[in-house]
């Protein structure tokens, strides 16, 4: 019999409310808005009554184009997340309140003030996924433009941190003391204007699979996001590369949570789990977002085609490819995509829309609730998770039926909570003090 590494792991879960995307089933009945505040109240109230770990709210700083135009295949609305959070935590009492805010555009200062005033109000909730942009794109929005380098998007985000973290333990005991800056990346004279919460410090989530990511998460993150969310040993051998650069660095091995990106799709038999997986699949990739997402790939307008026909049999343009759909292709080269396209299309006999569901789709797991939760245990048992960042295909309901159906069956297992034991985010995923507190 294989020894199970982590007997007695638990399942920790949180909820990614995306907004921009073009993996909501939109054209369903039930789906709805993704701006109107109901909206995030029904993903909010659903997750916390199932117990979940967070709420996380993704970030944009500028609508997706394609060829110069809002993309308006996959636009939908991104409300400031700190100020949603805020309002979502008058109406909460348990779940994490994660905003994802990015240490390019940002300033320490005000920054880890509005964050502690978020974690403050919400009795020790609030958690921060730190993002970095060097795209000139998005730049386009500040005044500075797209102004940082490549390489030094991770030495500004460490130092920060750094800022942020001293920001907080600066109301100490006594009274706020004036915390002092005068960097390459910031200056700046500024003092606390809210104590600390009951967690001490918002909770800091970082996702990046690059070396220097994975070194930057090691070095301050608390927990990491991945894309291992579909396949065991890739995860493992994630989680395990995770672990000894956490050493490396001179912390515990389980000082990180690692919160893979997952989808979950759940029939209520057994025969019915391939025919709902394909209606989700084929219902997230349309013809029309196939032809756009070939469109980029080609580098051309290509909404004539027909979707289940075909690719084209024209040569993409020789340029590499824009990151303003967000980062997947970002500065690949076209060529060599299409020419990937193309071996999988003969290949496998695929339309280009089958191409672009094979290429784009983001999947996880699906089956029976059972089936589903022997294989959630499975992860976190035998370490390849800490649990799992949900996105549901359909929004606000998409959640209800992974609360309804998988979660009892996670807790029959053993490896899901039946109630919260905590009051703060950090107490929900068994984090030790903040690294500057200990």
């Amino acid at each position: 019999m294989t020894e199970v590494p982590f007997p007695d792991a638990q399942v920790h879960f949180g909820v990614f409310f995306q907004g921009v995307n073009h993996h909501t089933i939109w054209s369903d009945p039930s789906s709805g808005s993704q701006i109107d505040f109901e909206t995030f109240r029904h993903v909010a109230t659903t997750a916390e009554r199932g117990l979940f770990d967070a709420f996380f709210l993704g970030e944009g700083l500028r609508l997706r184009e394609q060829d110069g135009q809002l993309l308006d295949t996959d636009i939908a609305g991104r409300p400031d997340a700190i100020t949603q959070l805020a309002a979502l935590a008058s109406i909460t009492s348990r779940i994490g309140l994660v905003a994802t805010q990015n240490t390019t555009y940002n300033e320490p200062a005000d920054l880890a003030r509005r964050l502690a005033s978020l974690d403050v109000l919400s009795g020790g909730r609030a958690g921060w996924n730190a993002v970095t942009t060097d795209n000139a794109w998005t730049g386009e929005n500040f005044r500075r433009g797209g102004f940082l380098d490549h390489a030094l998007r991770y030495e500004r985000a460490a130092e920060f941190l750094s800022a942020a973290r001293e920001l907080w333990d600066a109301w100490d005991d006594t009274a706020p003391r004036t915390v002092e800056r005068d960097t390459a990346h910031f200056r700046f004279a500024a003092a606390p204007t809210v104590p600390r919460s009951a967690q001490g410090h918002p909770v800091i989530f970082q996702a990046g699979v690059s070396p220097a990511g994975r070194d930057f998460a090691a070095a301050h993150a608390e927990v990491i996001f991945s894309p291992f969310g579909t396949h065991f040993e890739p995860a493992r051998e994630f989680a395990t590369d995770i672990r000894a650069r956490l050493v490396a660095a001179g912390r515990p091995a389980d000082d990180i949570r690692i919160l893979p990106g997952t989808q979950i799709v759940l029939a209520e038999s057994e025969s019915e789990v391939a025919e709902k997986k394909r209606w989700v699949l084929e219902h997230q990739i349309t013809g029309a977002t196939a032809l756009s997402l070939a469109g980029q790939v080609w580098g051309k307008d290509l909404s004539h085609l027909d979707p289940d026909g075909p690719l084209p049999a024209e040569d993409p343009e020789q340029s590499t490819i824009s990151g303003t759909r967000g980062a997947q292709r970002d500065g690949q080269d076209r060529t060599a995509i299409v020419a990937q396209w193309r071996e999988l299309a003969e290949t496998k006999g695929l339309s280009l829309r089958q191409v672009a569901i094979e290429t784009t789709a983001r999947f996880g797991f699906a089956g029976t609730p059972g089936q589903v939760a022997d294989e959630l245990t499975r992860w976190v048992r035998h370490g390849a998770s800490d649990g799992f960042n949900i996105t549901p295909y359909l929004v606000p309901t998409g959640l209800d039926e992974i609360v309804d159906w998988l979660i009892p069956e996670l807790q029959e297992r053993g490896s899901y909570r039946t109630s919260y034991t905590g009051a703060t985010l950090r107490e929900h995923l068994d984090l030790r003090p903040p690294l500057t507190r200990r």
